[in-house]
């Protein structure tokens, strides 16, 4: 079962507020409700399955498979590079810092980048 620390924010390239999990509850950077999860099932704030992720592999809402973490390293779905994290900091594919965590773990910033963004 996945567990959450109160509060976890996730901040853009130019460390702008994004938006935070605070238990299970997704928020945007406006402090809106956009999604939560429960179990590994990942919903938006309209209570509708938009994608599940089993630990390493995330699936859309038909659970079609958008990519999985490997590591550090995050791959799409045909299996190509498409960014890593290191500490609190994401890269893109490219290498080009795109956003910072501040508390969050390796998946939960997959969901906002999957899921939120």
């Amino acid at each position: 079962m996945l567990q959450f620390a109160h509060a976890q924010r996730m901040y853009d390239g130019s460390n702008h507020l994004i938006g935070r999990v605070d238990g299970k509850y997704i928020y945007n950077g406006s402090n809106h409700l956009i999604g939560r999860i429960d179990g590994n099932n990942i919903y938006d704030g309209s209570n509708h399955l938009i994608g599940r992720n089993d630990g390493k592999y995330f699936y859309d809402g038909s659970n079609h498979l958008l990519g999985r973490l490997d590591g550090n390293y995050l791959y799409n779905g045909s299996n190509k590079l498409m960014g890593r994290i290191d500490g609190d900091y994401i890269y893109d594919g490219s290498n080009h810092q795109i956003g910072r965590s501040d508390g969050l773990r390796r998946w939960q910033v997959i969901l906002f980048f999957y899921f939120f963004m």
